[in-house]
């Protein structure tokens, strides 16, 4: 597979293909699994087994539609997640089938060579991510777990014979890295080099993962594997994609692959985007030079890959740049170590056991909370790296490592920083690269157990995606001269870009800072000899990066912090120069260099740079007069946000996730509330009704929410006591409200639900979660057990939504009196009001996101008989609207029978469509006689036509006679902006479908009414087989140059009337202009000749609207300005306006 040749293709969805075939549980069970305990349904690995001719077809149909990479049906072929449908005991024979039916069916293909990826799905448990914020050292899996389930599948998938490996899906960065290490053992085992692809998802606008890294700190975290391919899929369709790979492409060293989804699922669930628009926006991309493979995901079909491969073949791949042998490590931030970029970068020292006190202490008395305070307290004072140490006698240090570790992984403003596992046992490093994310660096390792324990560390380093400090130790000890530095690093350097797969920029050599001013007089050079090793190192071993503790330095002037922060910041000023890249160090301990009394400066620098005998005894002298006269100095920075009002503190401490005042804060809300519910129903609400906001604006991710959630739940416990209080002094304790929530049977998707779970926990309501694939009878059941006021579920996926049609049904056949939730992407209003509320005739409610679904259950728990009320009115409506575009339809094929039959033989040739058009600016003074003015009228409430309207009601007239005073105002500033676009392409018609210039297709609907004649706008374009016509396309805007300040007032009503007026006029005087004397429709997208509003966004970028007259297309395809009309131009004798809905 050469990717430098051409854009490989790579198949569609699996499970959209698999939905065809409408395969029930019969068919998933088989023979083999006819038994089985638990229901098997939407278990498509099972298929390899039980119906593989249908698997066989799905991969066939791909490599018809032009695929040159098939992916295996084992998305979800592992033992975690197997164990969820009992099947873990099948996982190598499903990977084994999957791969051969694959490698099959590929082979089959004689017109070209078509390649096997082995698809490796994340499992939907999170390494990093707790499930429960109570408890933030909880995982459901560890790393072992998860790597072995992973190595069982990939030994499969290379027996099977797969070409290629394919990691996707990524949200977890450490689950992906678990992923790669299980690759990487079991092919050195097997001496195999399959390549290996790695493919992303992103969880919101922001372009981070779910587990909150940026997609370049991903990469970084698994960038230590020989990659073929990064890339994304899944999360969004190709356009929202785009600006995401425009930034990755230039930063990313090898090719790079995308397969996005067929755009959003829509109201019921489906995906709507067409192959062509897909295939479109990959080919901008393609055209940009940003993809080396591309693809489909959820919705994409065989139509979409042939599209893609289509308008794909011609434009030549993405060259991949080179690499710039940066160190990078990564939080969930990638932290670039280049002295080009940032002069020395500061690692944070104070979460080490064994150099501060007060983290041990804390560690010991199990105060994680407290001692995640000093890790972000080191961030903030400018710690891009934070070192983590828990070597003590009296700790478990590899059990604390992994609690710690686990803990700050999930507070966003400590995990953007990357982490330093420090250690001298290697089981507490190994428990601190399991355990995060990030690209981490190891400090340390050497060659003090000889080579063979050096090399197995080391191996197992780069595997786990780690940088790697190198002590200058070998089996004689400790190298305090400057030739054993040098010596030791030259023979780890050999040992390690030979045999152990390093590159030089992740190896970092600690050459040793040793005590100096110790009176010893063979401590003297120490300084000197560490610098000079330095910048030895930088100048014979490129690429290679240096490091230190620098604390060490001025161990014997321990208790003068005066001192000692001169002699660190004197040593580091010539470390730096000589091309120290890190060090460790308190950023606290440290003096500005020229800042320093020059008297002290003088003295410290004769000590480090060794420049004369009796410097150490004149530091000494020194000294002592600086504890006299300055002591220790202890600053404390005051938070701004502490002199804020009450409120806003609490929202603050919410959004940021801080804990430290909110007893203080509580405590005085309390004077100022009748009762503490208020305060949570006030302030804490407002607060978290603002996480909400920013977590669906992108604004925030998931991390945060969490650990906004932690602050919520937190702010309730301590007004707890004061609830109970409250409560029985009125004499009226009541239970908590009760919620049973679940996610429905077939789907394992929990990532929601337990944000729900998490917000309404945390808003003092009692939650029962059922956990995932629950059946319908387990979930009634709960609900009677528990006496539940709200029952909610969730489902992800399609099929879910036929289940929740069940569940309605089974609640209306058990009478319950419980309104029922429902969420998930593919929920929507109108599929619940149309679907699931007419099955149960209580209550049935679409939750939408978490923070909207805490306002409905408030409103159903305090005031639900008006509520339900509500809801019922809204769905009947929604109900009737939808009803009415559904009644008395017939067949499209019955529709295509009663369709219009021209004589295309005899066609008279004309001009039409040989003339584009672009205007700016257009001058009103044209438009105005073509002013219809009765909808103008109608828009004032006036009944009526004009002319006549203005003679019988002098409230019309004084309108009128406004808007021509305003109007000639506005001729005569030129404050209206018409602009207009228009282009023409050769079309023809395919049944329901005008195709523009062989690649644009637009499916126009046909009337399915009960009607005589059933019409399509492509009636009146020629067909394919009689020959080619012309079709235009246009967009045209009036905007409204003055900015209001009232936009309610009159003049602001009036001004936007006439813009509407103008904007029919203005495309009235655009059809004059093209017509070329023939007879021609304009119907414009959103109406009911074609009520598709989505067929303006292929329109937009055809034209390049945005860029030509300055419109914009908002994602619900509303047009800025709204004063704008975006659609077709379509010339023939018959053609009119009509009706599809």
């Amino acid at each position: 597979m050469n990717l430098q040749d051409r854009i490989y293709i790579l198949d569609g969805a699996t499970g959209t293909a698999l939905q065809q075939f409408r395969l029930t549980e019969t068919d998933f069970r088989g023979k083999e699994f006819a038994h089985h305990p638990i229901p098997l349904k939407g278990n498509n690995d099972v298929l390899n087994i039980t119906r593989p001719d249908v698997i066989r077809q799905v991969h066939q149909n791909y490599i018809d539609a032009g695929a040159d990479i098939i992916e295996t049906n084992t998305f979800n072929a592992n033992a975690i997640s197997q164990t969820e449908y009992g099947c873990t005991e099948w996982v190598e024979r499903f990977n084994l089938e999957g791969a051969r039916l694959a490698k099959e069916t590929a082979a089959a293909c004689k017109e070209r060579k078509v390649y096997v990826a082995g698809s490796i799905g994340p499992t939907d448990k999170s390494l990093t991510l707790t499930p429960d914020p109570d408890q933030p050292t909880y995982r459901i899996v560890d790393f072992d777990t998860l790597a072995n389930a992973y190595a069982s599948q990939v030994t499969a998938l290379i027996e099977g014979g797969v070409d290629l490996l394919l990691v996707e899906t990524i949200y977890d960065g450490l689950n992906a890295k678990a992923a790669l290490y299980a690759i990487a053992k079991v092919q050195e085992e097997k001496g195999t080099h399959l390549p290996v692809m790695l493919s992303a998802t992103v969880n919101d606008k922001s372009g981070r993962t779910l587990t909150g890294q940026s997609l370049e700190a991903l990469f970084t975290s698994l960038s230590h594997y020989p990659i073929l391919s990064f890339g994304l899929n899944c999360s969004f369709g190709a356009k929202e994609l785009h600006h995401f790979l425009r930034e990755l492409a230039p930063r990313i060293p090898c090719y790079i692959s995308i397969y996005p989804n067929a755009g959003l699922p829509n109201e019921m669930g489906e995906y709507d985007e067409s192959p062509e628009f897909t295939a479109l926006c990959l080919q901008n991309m393609a055209k940009e030079g940003l993809i080396n493979i591309a693809g489909g995901c959820c919705g994409t079909t065989p139509e979409h890959i042939r599209a893609i491969a289509n308008a794909l073949k011609d434009i030549p791949p993405r060259k991949v740049p080179t690499s710039n042998h940066q160190l990078k490590v990564s939080g969930l931030d990638t932290v670039v170590v280049d002295k080009e970029l940032n002069n020395f970068i500061n690692i944070g020292e104070r979460t080490n056991v064994a150099g501060s006190a007060k983290f041990a202490r804390l560690i010991r008395e199990k105060n994680y909370t407290e001692a995640a305070t000093i890790a972000r307290k080191q961030i903030e004072a400018g710690a891009s790296i934070i070192d983590i140490n828990m070597d003590d006698a009296m700790l478990d240090g590899t059990a604390e490592m992994e609690r710690f570790v686990r803990i700050i992984s999930n507070e966003p403003d400590i995990a953007k920083a990357a982490f330093m596992i420090d250690s001298s046992k290697w089981k507490t490093i190994l428990a601190g690269l399991k355990n995060t994310q990030g690209k981490c660096i190891v400090n340390s390792i050497s060659l003090k157990e000889g080579e063979k324990d050096f090399l197995y560390k080391a191996k197992e380093i780069q595997r786990l995606g780690a940088a790697v400090v190198v002590m200058a130790f070998d089996e004689e000890g400790q190298a305090t001269t400057y030739q054993r530095k040098i010596d030791i690093c030259q023979r780890a350097y050999d040992l390690l870009t030979t045999q152990a797969g390093f590159t030089p920029e992740n190896i970092i050599f600690d050459v040793n800072i040793l005590a100096i001013g110790t009176g010893i007089e063979e401590h003297n050079n120490y300084a000197v000899d560490y610098i000079e090793a330095v910048r030895w190192i930088k100048q014979n071993l490129k690429g290679c990066r240096t490091s230190g503790g620098v604390s060490n330095l001025s161990f014997s002037f321990r208790g003068n912090n005066t001192v000692r922060e001169a002699m660190h910041s004197v040593f580091l000023y010539h470390a730096i120069r000589a091309g120290l890249d890190m060090a460790i160090v308190n950023p606290a301990m440290l003096q500005v260099y020229d800042e320093i009394d020059p008297v002290l400066l003088k003295a410290v620098e004769d000590v480090v740079l060794n420049r004369t005998p009796e410097a150490t005894e004149t530091l000494i002298t020194l000294a002592e007069k600086y504890r006299e006269t300055k002591g220790e100095v202890k600053t404390v920075q005051q938070e701004e946000w502490r002199n804020r009002p009450l409120e806003e503190r609490l929202g603050h401490a919410l959004i940021k996730g801080i804990t430290d005042y909110l007893t203080e804060d509580l405590q005085e809300t309390l004077a100022h509330y009748a009762s503490p519910v208020e305060i949570i129903e006030g302030p804490l609400m407002k607060g978290m009704e603002r996480v909400g906001q920013f977590f669906g604006e992108g604004k925030m991710f998931l991390p945060q929410v969490v650990k906004s959630a932690k602050v919520m739940k937190e702010a309730v416990h301590i007004l707890q006591p004061e609830i109970e209080r409250h409560n029985a002094s009125g004499k009226n304790v009541t239970r908590r409200p009760r919620v049973v929530i679940a996610t429905v049977k077939g789907d394992v998707h929990d990532i929601g639900k337990n944000i729900v779970n998490i917000v309404l926990t945390c808003n003092n309501l009692e939650v029962i979660d059922l956990g995932v694939m629950v059946d319908n009878q387990s979930i009634v059941n709960a609900a009677k057990e528990h006496e539940a006021d709200i029952i909610g579920v969730s489902g992800l996926i399609t099929p879910s939504l036929g289940e929740m049609e069940n569940l309605c049904e089974l609640l209306q056949k058990e009478q319950l009196q419980v309104p029922l939730l429902v969420g998930g992407a593919t929920t929507s209003t109108v599929h619940t009001a149309v679907k699931l509320a007419p099955k149960y005739d209580y209550c049935v409610v679409s939750g939408g996101d978490a923070s909207r679904t805490v306002g409905i259950i408030k409103r159903l728990l305090n005031d639900r008989e008006n509520y339900i009320r509500e809801i019922k009115v809204e769905q009947e409506n929604i109900r009737t609207l939808y009803n009415q575009h559904q009644q008395k339809q017939i067949s499209l094929e019955e529709a295509r029978r009663r369709a219009p039959r021209y004589d295309w033989e005899h066609v008279e040739p004309t001009t039409f469509g040989e003339h584009n058009l672009l205007v700016k600016r257009l001058n009103l003074e044209d438009l105005v006689e073509r002013i219809d003015w009765t909808p103008f009228f109608h828009f004032w409430g006036f009944k009526g036509i004009y002319p006549k309207i203005i003679y019988t009601n002098d409230e019309a007239d004084r309108t009128y006679q406004a808007a021509l005073d305003m109007l000639g105002k506005v001729i005569a500033g030129n404050e209206f902006d018409v602009s207009i676009i228009v282009r023409f392409f050769d079309a023809y018609s395919e049944h329901e479908d005008i195709v523009l210039d062989g690649q644009y297709r637009f499916t126009m609907p046909r009337q399915q009414a009960d009607l005589e004649e059933c019409l399509s706008l492509a009636d009146f374009v020629i067909p394919k087989e009689k020959g080619i016509g012309s079709v235009g396309l246009f967009c045209l805007k009036v905007q409204d140059d003055h900015q209001c300040n009232d936009c309610r007032d009159f003049e602001h009503l009036l001004r936007g009337s006439l813009c509407a007026r103008l904007a029919e006029a203005c495309a009235e005087w655009m059809q004059e202009q093209v017509n070329e004397g023939t007879h021609i429709i304009r119907p414009a997208f959103g109406y009911p000749t074609c009520p598709d509003h989505a067929m303006k966004k292929l329109a937009f970028d055809i034209l390049d609207a945005p860029t030509q007259i300055g419109v914009r297309l908002t994602e619900g395809y509303s047009i800025y300005p709204s004063t704008s009309l975006c659609g077709m131009l379509i010339s023939h004798p018959k053609a009119k306006y009509f009706s599809t809905i």
